[in-house]
């Protein structure tokens, strides 16, 4: 997969996507990342990306001509996303979305955004990581690598996993998960993942998720058209393990 990113902070992106499972997709070659600063298509000695908007206003503007000669000298990978608060929502149903194609590009926008004709004439859509206004998009750009490379044939060691996790194959959000020691201060491992039962193992996990989808995000229970009877009965069967308050 190509996957395109237009940024002033190329050098930000690169770094985060050259370690653990990223670097390592990088460099067997199933994420082909190419970084693009708009700065290399200004034709003043400044180097000049920005501007002041028409009409007044705080702030500066990216200007529309570097980043038209980014993408028309690279023949950047379509969809192109220009990473806005106003976009489209990022889940996990559009990582696999983007996985399933070829390429993509991102855009990160810098100071007060960009010129609407880029909005309006080059960009295919708007993401949104959350609604929050962050200084750029590249944060939001090395979120969206992360979670469409992970889902990449070969890219995880755990094939079960982009269908157990949160926002998987399931539909739910993950169980809780233990590891060694058994006893920490006072706090036990329950005693189900230490039974070597696995079929019953199996089952006190999808209750567990259950439970916890339940309580903290019943609206994927709705997407899922409810509840089986034999889920009621798996939350009946096994309590749930105690989660911090989201209130």
């Amino acid at each position: 997969m190509r996957i395109d990113v237009i940024s002033v902070f190329g050098s930000a992106v690169d770094e985060f996507c050259s370690v653990s499972l990223l670097g390592r997709a990088r460099q067997s070659g199933r994420v082909d990342l190419r970084l693009h600063d708009p700065r290399d298509y200004t034709s003043d000695v400044h180097r000049t990306v920005d501007d002041s908007p028409f009409g007044g206003g705080a702030g500066m503007l990216m200007r529309p001509e570097p980043i038209f000669g980014v993408v028309e000298s690279n023949d950047c990978p379509r969809p192109l996303f220009l990473l806005s608060p106003g976009g489209r929502r990022f889940d996990q149903a559009m990582a696999a979305e983007l996985a399933a194609l070829d390429g993509f590009s991102l855009l990160c926008g810098r100071y007060e955004g960009v010129d609407h004709r880029v909005r309006e004439h080059l960009v295919d859509d708007e993401l949104s990581v959350g609604d929050v206004v962050l200084a750029g998009g590249e944060v939001a750009a090395c979120l969206v690598i992360e979670a469409v490379t992970r889902l990449l044939p070969g890219v995880m060691g755990n094939a079960d996993g982009p269908i157990t996790e949160s926002f998987g194959a399931s539909g739910l959000l993950e169980e809780p998960q233990f590891t060694r020691p058994a006893e920490f201060r006072g706090w036990d491992v329950p005693e189900v993942l230490r039974s070597g039962d696995h079929a019953l193992v199996a089952r006190w996990r999808h209750a567990q998720a259950l439970h916890r989808t339940v309580s903290q995000r019943p609206d994927l229970i709705d997407a899922r058209g409810g509840l089986s009877d034999d889920e009621r009965r798996l939350l009946e069967e096994f309590p749930a393990v105690p989660y911090p308050s989201t209130a």
